[in-house]
């Protein structure tokens, strides 16, 4: 199942506007090569998916793009059930290294610690987060 979901979300990200974003998004306008991709999945805490959102749109989306992240895009299931446990994104770097880099930086980020610490006064947003670093395959149109 989670391949299949892997597949449908990427396959489903092509067309020329995500290409554009991809080459041209936070690199200025220079083309990129090729990028390590991270999908990641988080598990809401029951009743906690509406917190999570608003904590990603409010402030770590910007705290990502500080710290080099490139951000793809972000999804909830169609399933609405499904849609109040998982929040699914995927970002974008120039390594594995750099991401590893940017995930340090992140972590330690007093800005991030305020967010997370302010998000979870009334209790811890995620429950479980799941990570796969994925490389573009040689076919694939986004690299």
């Amino acid at each position: 199942m989670k391949r299949l979901l892997t597949f449908i979300v990427i396959a489903g990200l092509g067309g020329a506007v995500l290409n554009g974003a991809l080459t041209h998004g936070a690199q200025g306008g220079k083309k990129v090569d090729t990028r390590v991709f991270e999908l990641r999945t988080y598990y809401a805490n029951p009743g906690k998916m509406d917190a999570l959102n608003a904590r990603f749109r409010d402030h770590t989306n910007k705290l990502f793009v500080k710290h080099g992240m490139t951000l793809i895009g972000y999804w909830n299931p169609i399933d609405s059930k499904q849609a109040q446990e998982k929040l699914i994104y995927i970002l974008a770097y120039p390594s594995k290294e750099a991401a590893d880099k940017s995930w340090k930086d992140f972590m330690k980020d007093p800005d991030w610690n305020a967010a997370r610490a302010k998000s979870e006064e009334n209790g811890k947003l995620v429950a479980k987060v799941e990570s796969v670093y994925m490389n573009p395959t040689d076919y694939s149109p986004i690299k």
